[in-house]
């Protein structure tokens, strides 16, 4: 078959391919299927000074020329070995912050949480029995009219006489938060709209193209929300100790002691 006959846009368009492809031949045969464009190769490391350490350690064991083909080759091995441990950390990041608390293959054994929230309870409790015992002895001490008054009544009634006082300051702060709650009324809730929505009169107003508008409710445009894992000085020591070149190695050792 004739390409015109295959091509049906390109024929309603009156273009013919055969002769598109031969005048493109004629005029450019030397450069078509030749020409080549490639990216330009950046190195993951600053070059000049990896290639004054790699010169550094060479000199050490007698070398004295490095070529540049080896700067290349350190820094693509950095940039590999880098992405591998960033791979490996970030898989025992995500392990660690799985929660199995919706898993019906798990059942919780202890709950540390509430076991605290009883302890605090209990201290709580204690602390406000033993407020109130001194509350009864200081009021009793309030309320004796012995003549004789020795020095430590004296200072049970003052302190007494303190308690009081600020027992009425806290009822006056608290009747006055609540005739400033009580004059600003309930609070409501402010509607969010949706992003390029505009309501006029009740009607939505959806902008689209920057330019045109279209009248009618507009549904709100969702952004996936990107999800950010956060590696700690624990998930690398935990990566260090499974590496078997690692796990002796005096970089643990050191993260260890922070």
């Amino acid at each position: 078959r004739d390409d015109d006959d295959i091509n049906d846009v390109a024929s309603m368009a009156g273009v013919n391919l055969n002769e598109e492809n031969a005048r493109i031949m004629a005029a450019n045969s030397d450069l078509v299927g030749t020409q080549i464009q490639s990216c330009k190769d950046e190195p993951f490391l600053a070059a000049i000074p990896l290639h004054k350490r790699i010169l550094e350690t060479a000199k050490k064991l007698g070398i004295t020329d490095v070529p540049a083909e080896v700067v290349t080759f350190i820094s693509r091995a950095t940039q590999n070995r880098l992405r591998t441990v960033i791979e490996k950390v970030t898989v025992i990041t995500q392990h660690r912050m799985e929660s199995y608390k919706d898993d019906e293959w798990y059942e919780q054994a202890t709950d540390v949480r509430s076991q605290l929230k009883f302890f605090e309870q209990l201290e709580r409790l204690e602390k406000q029995r033993k407020d109130e015992q001194e509350r009864e002895i200081l009021l009793k001490a309030a309320k004796s009219r012995s003549r004789q008054e020795d020095p430590e009544q004296a200072r049970l009634k003052q302190k007494a006489k303190e308690m009081q006082q600020q027992e009425l300051a806290q009822m006056r702060q608290r009747d006055a938060n609540l005739t400033a709650l009580a004059a600003i009324g309930p609070r409501k809730k402010r509607k969010l709209d949706a992003p390029g929505l505009l309501t006029i009169g009740g009607e939505g107003v959806g902008v689209c193209g920057g330019s045109q508008a279209g009248l009618g409710t507009a549904s709100p445009r969702q952004y996936p929300r990107q999800k950010i894992t956060r590696v700690n000085l624990r998930d690398f020591i935990f990566y260090m100790e499974q590496e078997r070149e690692m796990s002796h190695s005096l970089l643990l050792y050191r993260a260890l002691l922070k």
